[in-house]
């Protein structure tokens, strides 16, 4: 039977072996350090899958020699690290199959990424684990002086901010587990990085009105200097027109939300949908578990009751407490829709939040586009609709942990008061005896 520990650690010797033969300063991201990485976070997620060891191996050996082709070239590195661990494994008698796995895991790292099954998930997750974690900053200037070194020149930081948000983008986690644990921060990361290309363009549309502002100073100048006829008429046609620009430019400025104002909206909309979702799984527990109880009853304790009927009482209150907790938790789950559809007036009046799908979803495409246009021209629409969306989170919330806290109470209190109950019935039936 194969060890697969112990293979997992000549895996780890060998390749961290070929990382310090062939050292190569240029590679400040794609290193020991970045493997290394990957393998934590390959064991984290796999444990969560609670894998066997087989697969276990799979995934870790995978991670360790995914990127061993950039010690070669850049250039389709992932088909090099899968023959890589193809030599190195048939070497110690792998079974062909397994090896298989391992190679197409470490080719399913390749940008785009389209794994197939949760062996190739697992590790394209942990490969880009750090998009979605606080180490993200630090990773990604490692990664842009990587790609300086290796061009020969120095990359705009503006236009690396631009790719990597291409990159954010277009990516997302495959596994569940990711995608609840590392979601969240991922999107701050990509609003940070928004953010500051927001900034950087603010500050190019600054330079671009200073030479405007300086051009203006000439003109006053030249006025001055005897050009006045010829100016004014200038003046006339084109002055007013700069001036109108300027004036629009700072409206639109001011009427731009507030970048601190949309991160506000968008946390809190977000941790609202987190707390739904952990409601959600609660309610979903409480289900289960009272299903399983029940069923125990049903099948067990009553083609009992006949033999044994002091156990009637705790066995119909107990029955009682499952059913009532299973409707709280099942309430709290259940969804409220609205009408779906709005009218103009809703609209002129500012009645009707166009964020939320309950509120739209029976209308005609045209009309519900008319409306967004009319709201994203609005500031005060805009900022009311973002408010009641957020306060309908709320006040679904509220309503879901209200009947969640009931159906934990129920069940909390009901356990016992039936568990005690048996213990009467058993005892008085002992006493009787």
């Amino acid at each position: 039977m194969t060890n697969y520990l112990e293979l997992l650690d000549q895996v780890r010797n060998y390749t961290a072996g070929l990382f310090h033969d062939n050292k190569d300063d240029k590679l400040i991201y794609h290193n020991i350090l970045h493997t290394e990485q990957v393998v934590k976070a390959v064991v984290k997620i796999a444990n969560h899958y609670q894998l066997s060891d087989q697969d276990f191996f799979v995934v870790s050996a995978a991670a360790w020699f995914h990127d061993i082709g950039y010690l070669t070239s850049f250039e389709l590195h992932e088909g090099r690290g899968a023959e890589a661990a193809k030599v190195f494994l048939t070497s110690k008698g792998i079974e062909p199959d397994i090896i298989k796995l391992v190679a197409n895991c470490i080719l399913a790292t390749k940008m785009p990424q389209h794994p197939v099954g949760l062996l190739e998930q697992i590790v394209c997750d942990a490969d880009l684990f750090h998009l979605g974690s606080d180490d993200f900053k630090g990773r990604n200037k490692l990664m842009r002086k990587e790609a300086e070194a290796f061009s020969g020149h120095d990359i705009d930081k503006n236009e690396w901010r631009l790719k990597t948000i291409t990159l954010f983008e277009n990516h997302h986690y495959h596994t569940e587990y990711c995608q609840e644990l590392l979601n969240a921060k991922k999107e701050l990361n990509l609003q940070e990085l928004k953010d500051k290309a927001v900034k950087e363009e603010d500050a190019h549309m600054d330079k671009k009105e200073k030479k405007h502002d300086q051009h203006d100073k000439k003109h006053d100048h030249k006025k001055k200097h005897g050009e006045e006829k010829e100016e004014v008429i200038e003046t006339d046609d084109k002055g007013l027109a700069v001036l109108e620009d300027k004036a629009e430019v700072k409206k639109k400025k001011k009427d731009r939300p507030e970048k601190g104002i949309e991160t506000m909206f968008r946390i809190t909309s977000g941790n609202n949908q987190r707390l739904s979702d952990m409601a959600d799984r609660k309610a979903h527990i409480m289900i289960q578990t009272n299903a399983i109880i029940l069923s125990v009853i049903l099948s067990i304790l009553m083609r009992k009751l006949e033999d044994n009927p002091h156990l009637i009482i705790p066995t119909l209150l107990l029955l009682i407490i499952c059913v009532t907790t299973m409707v709280f938790s099942i309430l709290s789950t259940r969804p409220t829709v609205p009408t779906g559809t709005f009218t103009a007036d809703d609209i002129t009046r500012k009645k009707v939040n166009l964020l939320f799908f309950g509120n739209f979803y029976k209308m005609h495409l045209p009309d519900y586009q008319a409306g967004m246009e009319q709201m994203m021209e609005d500031r005060e629409f805009l900022y009311g609709s973002l408010i009641k969306d957020v306060y309908s989170q709320g006040v679904v919330l509220g309503r879901k942990y209200r009947l969640l806290r009931i159906a934990y109470n129920v069940f909390m209190f009901g356990i016992i008061i039936a568990v005690l109950a048996f213990m009467i019935a058993i005892a008085w039936v002992r006493l009787q005896g």
